[in-house]
Protein backbone atom coordinates (compact mmCIF):
# COMPACT_ATOMS: atom_id res chain seq x y z
CA UNK A 1 0.00 0.00 0.00
CA UNK A 2 2.80 2.39 0.79
CA UNK A 3 4.37 1.67 -2.96
CA UNK A 4 0.68 2.67 -4.30
CA UNK A 5 0.38 5.55 -2.35
CA UNK A 6 4.09 6.84 -3.39
CA UNK A 7 2.92 6.08 -6.52
CA UNK A 8 0.33 8.47 -6.39
CA UNK A 9 2.05 11.13 -5.01
CA UNK A 10 4.77 11.18 -7.10
CA UNK A 11 2.80 11.09 -10.31
CA UNK A 12 2.28 14.76 -10.54
CA UNK A 13 5.16 17.60 -11.24
CA UNK A 14 6.70 18.40 -7.89
CA UNK A 15 6.42 22.19 -7.01
CA UNK A 16 8.44 23.91 -4.31
CA UNK A 17 5.74 25.24 -2.91
CA UNK A 18 2.75 22.65 -3.93
CA UNK A 19 1.00 25.23 -6.35
CA UNK A 20 1.61 25.15 -10.00
CA UNK A 21 3.25 28.26 -11.03
CA UNK A 22 1.99 30.25 -13.89
CA UNK A 23 2.67 30.09 -17.40
CA UNK A 24 3.16 32.18 -20.48
CA UNK A 25 3.28 30.94 -23.99
CA UNK A 26 1.88 31.48 -27.45
CA UNK A 27 -0.30 29.53 -29.57
CA UNK A 28 1.16 27.97 -32.40
CA UNK A 29 -1.67 26.33 -34.40
CA UNK A 30 -5.49 26.63 -34.05
CA UNK A 31 -8.22 23.57 -34.82
CA UNK A 32 -11.87 23.72 -34.75
CA UNK A 33 -11.78 22.68 -31.38
CA UNK A 34 -8.48 22.65 -30.14
CA UNK A 35 -5.09 24.21 -30.21
CA UNK A 36 -1.27 23.31 -29.69
CA UNK A 37 0.20 26.07 -27.49
CA UNK A 38 4.35 26.62 -28.62
CA UNK A 39 5.43 25.89 -24.96
CA UNK A 40 3.38 23.15 -23.13
CA UNK A 41 1.75 23.76 -19.29
CA UNK A 42 4.13 21.82 -16.62
CA UNK A 43 0.81 19.67 -15.90
CA UNK A 44 -2.11 18.21 -17.92
CA UNK A 45 -5.07 19.53 -16.78
CA UNK A 46 -4.37 22.90 -15.98
CA UNK A 47 -6.10 25.25 -17.28
CA UNK A 48 -5.76 29.14 -19.10
CA UNK A 49 -7.03 31.76 -20.95
CA UNK A 50 -6.51 33.25 -24.54
CA UNK A 51 -5.25 36.79 -24.68
CA UNK A 52 -5.95 38.39 -28.05
CA UNK A 53 -4.31 41.77 -28.88
CA UNK A 54 -6.55 43.64 -31.28
CA UNK A 55 -4.77 46.42 -34.17
CA UNK A 56 -5.26 49.62 -31.49
CA UNK A 57 -2.57 47.47 -29.14
CA UNK A 58 -5.73 47.28 -26.79
CA UNK A 59 -5.95 43.24 -25.45
CA UNK A 60 -8.55 41.43 -23.80
CA UNK A 61 -8.69 37.42 -23.06
CA UNK A 62 -11.39 35.76 -25.19
CA UNK A 63 -11.70 32.22 -24.19
CA UNK A 64 -10.46 29.35 -21.75
CA UNK A 65 -8.39 26.21 -22.14
CA UNK A 66 -6.83 23.45 -20.57
CA UNK A 67 -3.93 21.47 -21.80
CA UNK A 68 -4.65 17.47 -22.60
CA UNK A 69 -1.15 16.43 -23.69
CA UNK A 70 2.57 16.88 -22.55
CA UNK A 71 2.98 17.98 -26.41
CA UNK A 72 0.74 21.15 -25.81
CA UNK A 73 -2.45 20.54 -27.06
CA UNK A 74 -5.70 22.24 -24.98
CA UNK A 75 -9.12 22.30 -25.77
CA UNK A 76 -11.24 25.46 -25.29
CA UNK A 77 -13.31 25.39 -22.15
CA UNK A 78 -16.78 26.27 -22.94
CA UNK A 79 -17.18 28.85 -19.82
CA UNK A 80 -17.22 32.32 -20.04
CA UNK A 81 -14.63 34.39 -18.75
CA UNK A 82 -16.50 37.02 -16.93
CA UNK A 83 -19.76 35.90 -15.61
CA UNK A 84 -22.32 38.73 -15.99
CA UNK A 85 -25.64 38.10 -17.72
CA UNK A 86 -26.03 41.91 -19.04
CA UNK A 87 -22.58 41.85 -20.80
CA UNK A 88 -22.26 40.19 -24.43
CA UNK A 89 -19.83 37.15 -25.50
CA UNK A 90 -16.46 37.92 -26.90
CA UNK A 91 -17.11 36.35 -30.57
CA UNK A 92 -13.15 36.75 -31.71
CA UNK A 93 -11.36 33.62 -32.82
CA UNK A 94 -8.07 32.46 -31.30
CA UNK A 95 -5.34 32.90 -34.15
CA UNK A 96 -2.02 31.68 -34.25
CA UNK A 97 0.49 34.15 -31.99
CA UNK A 98 -2.05 35.01 -28.91
CA UNK A 99 -0.89 34.49 -26.10
CA UNK A 100 -2.14 31.71 -23.59
CA UNK A 101 -1.66 31.86 -19.58
CA UNK A 102 -1.83 29.00 -17.90
CA UNK A 103 -2.58 28.77 -14.20
CA UNK A 104 -4.47 32.30 -14.75
CA UNK A 105 -6.11 33.15 -10.94
CA UNK A 106 -4.00 30.52 -9.77
CA UNK A 107 -3.23 32.60 -6.76
CA UNK A 108 -7.31 33.24 -5.93
CA UNK A 109 -7.55 29.55 -4.13
CA UNK A 110 -10.97 28.46 -2.23
CA UNK A 111 -9.63 25.49 1.12
CA UNK A 112 -12.34 22.94 1.81
CA UNK A 113 -11.03 22.09 5.44
CA UNK A 114 -12.32 19.72 7.96
CA UNK A 115 -11.75 22.00 10.89
CA UNK A 116 -10.81 25.82 12.03
CA UNK A 117 -7.31 25.17 13.12
CA UNK A 118 -6.31 22.81 9.46
CA UNK A 119 -7.54 26.18 7.60
CA UNK A 120 -5.84 28.42 9.77
CA UNK A 121 -2.23 26.44 9.52
CA UNK A 122 -3.05 26.09 5.47
CA UNK A 123 -3.68 29.38 4.77
CA UNK A 124 -1.17 31.02 7.26
CA UNK A 125 1.78 28.68 5.35
CA UNK A 126 1.08 30.03 1.52
CA UNK A 127 0.78 33.57 0.32
CA UNK A 128 -2.39 33.19 -1.87
CA UNK A 129 -5.79 35.07 -1.83
CA UNK A 130 -8.09 32.90 0.17
CA UNK A 131 -11.43 32.80 -0.76
CA UNK A 132 -13.52 31.99 2.34
CA UNK A 133 -15.64 28.93 2.40
CA UNK A 134 -18.44 30.51 3.91
CA UNK A 135 -18.67 32.90 0.82
CA UNK A 136 -18.89 29.40 -0.78
CA UNK A 137 -21.77 27.72 0.96
CA UNK A 138 -24.03 30.66 1.03
CA UNK A 139 -23.37 29.81 -2.84
CA UNK A 140 -24.25 26.21 -2.32
CA UNK A 141 -27.56 27.09 -0.20
CA UNK A 142 -28.56 29.76 -3.11
CA UNK A 143 -28.28 26.98 -6.02
CA UNK A 144 -30.08 24.36 -3.47
CA UNK A 145 -27.07 22.29 -3.47
CA UNK A 146 -26.12 20.21 -0.02
CA UNK A 147 -22.55 19.42 -0.75
CA UNK A 148 -19.94 20.25 -3.07
CA UNK A 149 -19.49 18.68 -6.63
CA UNK A 150 -16.93 19.06 -9.72
CA UNK A 151 -20.19 21.14 -10.84
CA UNK A 152 -20.94 23.41 -8.71
CA UNK A 153 -17.28 24.10 -7.70
CA UNK A 154 -16.73 25.35 -11.70
CA UNK A 155 -19.93 27.23 -11.56
CA UNK A 156 -18.44 29.08 -8.15
CA UNK A 157 -14.75 29.43 -9.24
CA UNK A 158 -16.70 30.94 -12.43
CA UNK A 159 -18.83 33.52 -10.82
CA UNK A 160 -16.18 34.55 -8.20
CA UNK A 161 -12.52 34.32 -10.02
CA UNK A 162 -11.41 31.44 -8.78
CA UNK A 163 -8.75 29.55 -9.68
CA UNK A 164 -7.89 26.30 -7.83
CA UNK A 165 -9.95 24.81 -4.69
CA UNK A 166 -7.46 23.27 -2.48
CA UNK A 167 -9.13 20.31 -1.13
CA UNK A 168 -7.89 18.72 2.23
CA UNK A 169 -8.45 14.76 2.34
CA UNK A 170 -7.04 12.91 5.72
CA UNK A 171 -3.68 11.90 4.42
CA UNK A 172 -3.23 14.70 1.52
CA UNK A 173 -3.94 17.68 0.17
CA UNK A 174 -4.97 18.20 -3.14
CA UNK A 175 -5.50 21.49 -5.83
CA UNK A 176 -8.55 20.85 -7.98
CA UNK A 177 -8.48 22.40 -11.10
CA UNK A 178 -12.27 23.28 -11.22
CA UNK A 179 -12.32 24.21 -15.42
CA UNK A 180 -10.54 21.18 -16.01
CA UNK A 181 -11.75 19.18 -13.40
CA UNK A 182 -8.27 17.29 -12.88
CA UNK A 183 -6.11 17.15 -10.31
CA UNK A 184 -2.88 19.72 -10.67
CA UNK A 185 -1.74 19.32 -7.71
CA UNK A 186 -1.08 17.33 -4.49
CA UNK A 187 0.69 16.94 -0.84
CA UNK A 188 1.27 14.33 1.54
CA UNK A 189 -0.04 15.42 5.58
CA UNK A 190 -0.32 14.22 8.59
CA UNK A 191 -2.34 14.75 12.25
CA UNK A 192 -5.28 15.52 10.21
CA UNK A 193 -8.48 15.51 12.47
CA UNK A 194 -10.39 11.83 12.77
CA UNK A 195 -13.61 13.56 11.87
CA UNK A 196 -14.56 16.99 9.97
CA UNK A 197 -16.89 19.13 10.25
CA UNK A 198 -19.59 18.54 7.33
CA UNK A 199 -19.94 19.34 4.46
CA UNK A 200 -16.59 21.48 5.61
CA UNK A 201 -15.30 23.87 7.27
CA UNK A 202 -17.38 27.46 7.62
CA UNK A 203 -18.80 29.63 9.87
CA UNK A 204 -22.84 28.26 9.28
CA UNK A 205 -23.95 25.12 11.63
CA UNK A 206 -25.78 24.13 8.20
CA UNK A 207 -26.54 24.38 4.09
CA UNK A 208 -29.81 24.92 3.72
CA UNK A 209 -30.67 23.63 0.51
CA UNK A 210 -34.20 25.12 -0.54
CA UNK A 211 -37.21 25.51 0.96
CA UNK A 212 -36.94 22.58 3.32
CA UNK A 213 -33.18 22.85 5.01
CA UNK A 214 -32.92 21.15 7.75
CA UNK A 215 -29.42 20.64 9.47
CA UNK A 216 -27.65 16.74 7.79
CA UNK A 217 -25.54 14.33 9.02
CA UNK A 218 -22.58 12.95 6.84
CA UNK A 219 -18.91 12.31 6.68
CA UNK A 220 -16.64 15.40 5.69
CA UNK A 221 -13.90 12.92 4.42
CA UNK A 222 -16.42 10.86 2.05
CA UNK A 223 -17.90 14.24 0.64
CA UNK A 224 -14.41 15.15 -0.20
CA UNK A 225 -13.43 12.07 -1.81
CA UNK A 226 -16.19 12.21 -4.05
CA UNK A 227 -15.44 15.47 -5.69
Amino acid sequence: MRKIALLLLTALPLFADFFPPAIQTTVSSVGDKSIILERPFPINGMSGVIVHTYDDNLATVTHRITQTSTQGNAEFVDMPIIHHDSLPGIKTAVHTGDKAIGGYLYDNVLLLAPDAQTYSKMTAQYAKTWVHPDLYALFLSQEGDDVPTKENLAKFAEMYQVGLVCIIHKERAVLLDPFSGKIVGQKALSGMPAQGQYPFFMHFDEIKSGWFGSKKEGNYYQTMGSI
